[in-house]
């Protein structure tokens, strides 16, 4: 059966809300020679007229590839929204698939018809999927003039949406509701995120944000302001943190392990670098790594994992990472461990403020080499009725490759 196929044994259609009429001939022909289609309900109820047994793909979403895999040998075809590898469910599913075992057939997606609705170039608007993701990982991209387009789970994410925009700063932004796209369903409607009060809002939903208001912005840069992290005092502060970032030198799809995490900034700052890292923080207290978990969800980078344990013990069992940070808990065991387990061409930035820690980094400086850089800072204070200096303490930061 299988070379009567030939490898592509999954086509994935990509429908939207016209349902038959939108589709491409090639999708027209999969699905008449298809000896099973499964897909979302809607989806299914599109096509009312398919002369093979369909089945609806259950939630959550990632039990169904089992029962997708079990059909390989027959000609399947997966119903999917508009383009299946823009937010959609097709590179989930073609992870578990060999090159060559599916085809896939996009219609325009919702980003397309809502751009195409208001009038907005895609290159400049943020596009995101937040169906089962959190609000906050708007948080880094809201700033006055900046245009989204956002997908939502329902219509009571909308209203959410729309406090949450509120409670950000940005209660005037102008939203538009956009309901069915390309369907006989299709409805756009504008309100203001402070004012919103529809009721009545029609599934699938997404909605075109032009952010407008006085709330913070979050910068650009490494370095953000010590205000957006919540802290103890244990944080790397600002001056330092760029210093820091800029030695670690954060690229797209690498992993930062942050040991002694603290407040998270520093893994945090690595995962605002690009929507592609991924960091690890480690942490003893497990107050701090509650609230490093929570400044990460808080700034939209709610894919920080946080790990409590002590380095080295509880290091152990995670992928190796590109890059490491030991901001806290800096030992002989610790980088006698880094060295001998972590793959070379790793690197290493450590940061230390007391004598015995400065000393160490000294010490293995001398015999592994790397740069190391001794960063004192100092502000201005109050002295009775005037201003002098307030020196803090140095830092002294080793930064090497294993």
């Amino acid at each position: 059966m299988a070379d009567e196929l030939g490898e592509a044994w999954l086509t994935i259609v990509g429908i939207g809300e016209d349902g038959p009429a939108g589709l491409s001939p090639a999708s027209r022909d999969a699905l008449a020679h298809a000896e099973w289609v499964t897909g979302a309900a809607r989806h299914l109820a599109l096509l009312p007229d398919l002369a093979c047994p369909s089945a609806v793909w259950p939630v959550p979403f990632a039990d169904g590839i089992a029962g997708l895999l079990a059909r390989r040998g027959q000609r399947v075809v997966m119903l999917v929204s508009g383009n299946p590898f823009w937010f959609g469910a097709g590179s989930v599913v073609t992870r578990a698939l060999e090159p060559g075992e599916w085809v896939a057939h996009p219609v325009p997606s919702t980003f397309d018809l809502a751009a195409a609705r208001l009038g907005w170039p895609i290159e400049t608007t943020r596009c995101l999927g937040l169906h089962a993701a959190p609000l906050a990982r708007m948080r880094p991209m809201l700033a006055p003039g900046v245009r989204l387009i956002v997908l939502l789970r329902d219509a009571a994410a909308v209203g959410t949406l729309a406090r949450y925009l509120d409670a950000q700063g940005f209660g005037a932004s102008a939203l538009w509701v956009l309901e069915a796209l390309g369907g006989p369903r299709e409805r756009v409607r504008r309100v203001t995120a402070a004012d919103y009060a529809l009721e009545d809002v029609g599934h699938p939903v997404a909605v075109g944000i032009e952010t407008v208001g006085d709330g913070a912005v979050l910068p650009g840069v490494a370095g953000r302001p010590d205000r957006w992290f919540a802290h103890d005092g244990q944080i790397t502060k600002r001056p330092v943190r760029a210093l820091t970032l800029s030695a670690l030198a954060p690229r797209p799809f690498e992993t930062l392990w942050d040991i002694g995490a603290g407040s998270g900034s520093i893994a945090i700052e690595w995962l605002l670098a690009d929507p592609s890292t991924q960091a690890v923080a480690f942490e003893a207290d497990p107050v701090r790594a509650a609230r490093a978990r929570g400044n990460a969800a808080a700034l939209g980078v709610d894919r920080l994992a946080v790990v409590v344990g002590r380095a080295p013990d509880g290091l152990g069992g995670y992928p190796f990472p590109d890059a490491v940070f030991v901001g806290g808990g800096l030992s002989e065991d610790l980088l006698d461990w880094l060295f001998r387990t972590l793959p070379p061409g790793t690197r290493l930035v450590a940061n230390a403020v007391t004598l015995e820690s400065e000393a160490l980094l000294a010490r293995w400086q001398g015999d592994k080499g790397g740069d190391l850089l001794r960063i004192e800072l100092s502000d201005v204070a109050p002295i009775g009725t005037r201003r002098g200096w307030r020196a803090h303490y140095p830092i002294v930061q080793w930064s090497v490759r294993l």
